[in-house]
């Protein structure tokens, strides 16, 4: 359950980075700043932060049975709250 909690967080993160695009392609971007900023700096989170930790995630599941490309698909979606709650094969 804790492992499902810790995963919606990036999930939501998604959300957030979908709407704020969706809002920006339909002009409607909030006029609140606050809004802006956190939408760019879940940006940078999900895509910048996840990506760099795609090598690290690679490593951990060297002998994991998953693919690199599982691994770094599922890094690259959940971050940290993916790679690090994997079990020991």
């Amino acid at each position: 359950m804790k492992v499902t909690l810790l995963r919606a967080v990036p999930v939501l993160g998604w959300l957030y980075v979908a709407l704020g695009v969706l809002a920006a392609l339909t002009d409607r971007t909030p006029a609140n700043r606050l809004l802006r900023a956190v939408f760019w700096i879940d940006v940078f989170l999900s895509v910048v932060v996840h990506a760099a930790q795609i090598p690290a995630a690679l490593r951990a599941a060297k002998d994991s049975g998953r693919s690199p490309v599982e691994t770094a698909v599922l890094t690259q979606i959940f971050g940290l709250t993916w790679w690090k709650t994997q079990e020991p094969a």
